[in-house]
């Protein structure tokens, strides 16, 4: 491990400052360059973590509501009730009426699965 350089205070017109060579003062300037570069990723992905969180939020608000073919629509109600088919369920979907025939049904399982899951 490098020990961290300690600055050269210098005395200019009263007022403390501190000296820095020419090789220092473009590390200091490439470092604060890579410090907003970060900074301005970090805001980017703060964004679109804020924008996939509100449609989560939309998906699983248009997921609970109610729909003819379907009498799910939401926590405890009824089983989706939709026609299914025998392709893409698996015994448990069967019995317990959670298939992925039914898309709102489908979609409100898989928002309420990764809701509930801790990171």
């Amino acid at each position: 491990m490098t020990r961290r350089p300690q600055p050269r205070r210098i005395t200019l017109g009263g007022r403390e400052a501190v000296a820095l060579t020419l090789q220092e003062y473009e590390r200091l300037l490439a470092s604060r360059r890579q410090i907003g570069g970060q900074s301005a990723r970090v805001r980017v992905l703060g964004r679109q973590v804020k924008q996939a969180e509100q449609l989560l939020q939309e998906l699983e608000t248009l997921a609970a509501v109610p729909d003819e073919g379907c009498g799910r629509g939401g926590e405890g109600r009824s089983p989706c009730m939709a026609p299914r088919t025998t392709a893409g369920t698996t015994a448990d979907d069967a019995s317990t009426g959670t298939g992925t025939d039914c898309l709102r049904c489908a979609i409100a399982a898989l928002v309420r699965r990764h809701r509930d899951a801790e990171p």
